[in-house]
């Protein structure tokens, strides 16, 4: 157990950097663009500067003093202010997920930020120690680890001696205001050490791949953009920067030249920028959890329980499909953290066969299937005939307009036709793409058109179904279904002119849900 303590020192200095980085835009303009300014304007926005840094920095002084934390047998307690004295307690039954995330500034003193997640919103729903020493970080999870072990053995106990009491859906348990924790669903315990296995580490080979796909080779166009506005900004004159351009475009080979080395140094920052954020990426899991480390020099390291996922998508660009390679998200119950750091993402590269055989092999409950039903030819002909609504609008706005375009009158219609073969040619391909199938109690829909996802889930963990028909549905016989999975935001996914017969056996499929989840 952890005594009531402060923060780590290095707090201050963290928030002290956060805030000068917050204001970093204002510090540029009042004393480096406009430093030599006597506007009597600027004179007081240094002032008022200087007052705001200052209560800033007393601020985050006098919010280390008065913070204070404890960790004891059951919860996190967390202290603050003087006059309004606050207390919040967190018990670990609650903590649903654990994430680190090491910056260079916690590399450079050799600490680390962690936060833990709970499955409830607001800001009081996690307990975060922005600065904290790699030992006490072990120990926190240690403790949350070992606390929720114990609490599975009391559950099986429980259950030995009143079978019938202690079987609960895992939608009460997840709606209870106190979590009921199973083994199915405790972290790794502190008592007993178990090894991970590990699933994937990125290889160069791989960073290579990913700097292509995820296009970050074309970084250097802005900078470019800038590289010409300063370049401008030092001849006042445009005709000046606009001859000097000519000149070094006149020459062929000198023009060539320059693409090529441009192209050169935009692929190698390319690389050097996927390498920084994905390389050392390293998926590894045990019985109860899921372990993601990445980043080189911001390195993130979070933990995910098996339990808590919900659905699996696996999605598909139209460049990752040219070079075979998809990105895995895992749904999940409870909050994962800040969405920047995209803590539900297994990784974005994958290849699409070690991608089905990761899932099972760190999901061993979850199943792909890769043969699925094609849909019907009835329900291309029904997507094409089907109005769009966006086409007709903007058609009609270039009629009544009818702009000009590369000097031609009548380019309205040209761009109106244009516009409608993409408009077919993305419902040809969403048509292609849609896969749909029911193995036992589990349910895979494939749709999307340039890029395409593939929706997993298990029937326990589907909490709603739709059936949903319109005119023109009927007319052909077909329908769409609707999924809910419980996630923060709510996961809903659809499949569209599915065959009328698949429809019904899928709301069958979907009542059969009471083998999978037992009630009292």
């Amino acid at each position: 157990m952890i005594d009531m303590k402060r923060h780590h020192p290095l707090t201050m200095l963290w928030s002290l950097w956060k805030l000068v980085k917050n204001l970093f835009a204002i510090i540029l303009f009042l004393f480096v663009f406009r430093q030599g300014s006597d506007s009597q304007w600027l004179f007081y926005g240094r002032i008022a500067f200087y007052v705001g840094i200052s209560i800033g920095i007393v601020s985050i002084i006098w919010k280390w003093f008065t913070s204070r934390y404890t960790a004891d047998d059951t919860a996190f307690h967390i202290y603050s202010g003087v006059f309004n004295r606050t207390r919040r307690t967190i018990p670990y039954t609650k903590v649903q997920n654990v994430n680190r995330h090491t910056t260079v500034f916690h590399r450079l003193f050799r600490v680390t930020s962690i936060r833990f997640e709970t499955g409830i919103k607001g800001e009081d729903a996690t307990f975060q120690l922005h600065v904290v020493s790699l030992s006490e970080a072990e120990q926190l999870e240690k403790i949350v680890a070992g606390h929720m072990a114990e609490e599975a053995e009391t559950a099986g106990a429980t259950e030995e001696h009143d079978t019938l009491d202690a079987v609960q859906t895992m939608e009460e348990r997840e709606a209870q205001s106190e979590p009921f924790i199973t083994d199915e669903v405790m972290s790794l315990p502190a008592k007993e050490k178990q090894e991970r296995v590990v699933h994937y580490h990125s290889t160069r080979k791989d960073i290579f791949k990913a700097s292509f796909t995820s296009l970050s080779f074309l970084v250097l166009i802005p900078v470019l953009a800038t590289l010409y506005s300063w370049v401008k900004d030092f001849f006042p004159d445009e005709e000046v920067t606009e001859s000097l351009l000519l000149t070094w475009l006149d020459s062929w080979w000198i023009a060539g030249l320059m693409i090529l080395v441009l192209l050169i140094i935009s692929i190698a920052l390319g690389i050097v920028r996927t390498f920084v954020k994905y390389g050392n990426f390293q998926i590894t899991s045990d019985a109860k959890r899921i372990y993601i480390t990445k980043g080189m020099m911001e390195q993130t390291s979070f933990s995910i329980l098996k339990e808590r996922v919900q659905a699996v998508k696996i999605t598909q660009s139209l460049m990752k499909r040219l070079l075979g390679l998809a990105e895995v998200e895992l749904t999940t119950a409870g909050s994962l953290g800040e969405s920047d750091q995209e803590v539900n993402s297994l990784y974005p590269f994958l290849p699409v066969k070690q991608a089905y055989t990761m899932i099972e092999e760190i999901l061993p409950s979850y199943r792909v299937t890769q043969e699925m039903e094609k849909l019907p030819i009835i329900s291309l002909w029904l997507r094409l005939l089907k109005p769009s609504w966006g086409w007709i609008i903007i058609t009609g706005l270039l009629w009544y307009f009818k702009p000009f375009v590369f000097g031609q009158k009548h380019a309205w219609w040209m761009i109106s036709a244009i516009l409608l073969v993409w408009i077919a040619t993305c419902r040809v391909m969403d048509f292609f793409h849609t896969r749909y199938t029911l193995n036992q109690n589990f349910i895979q829909l494939r749709t999307g058109a340039l890029t395409s996802t593939l929706f997993i889930s298990k029937r326990e963990k589907v909490i709603e179904v739709q059936i949903t028909r319109n005119v023109l549905q009927r007319w052909f016989g077909v329908a769409s279904i609707h999924t809910v999975n419980r996630a923060k935001p709510v996961l809903h996914h659809r499949a569209h002119d599915i065959p009328l017969d698949t429809a019904e056996s899928f709301q069958l499929w979907y009542m059969g849900r009471t083998q999978d989840v037992q009630t009292r």
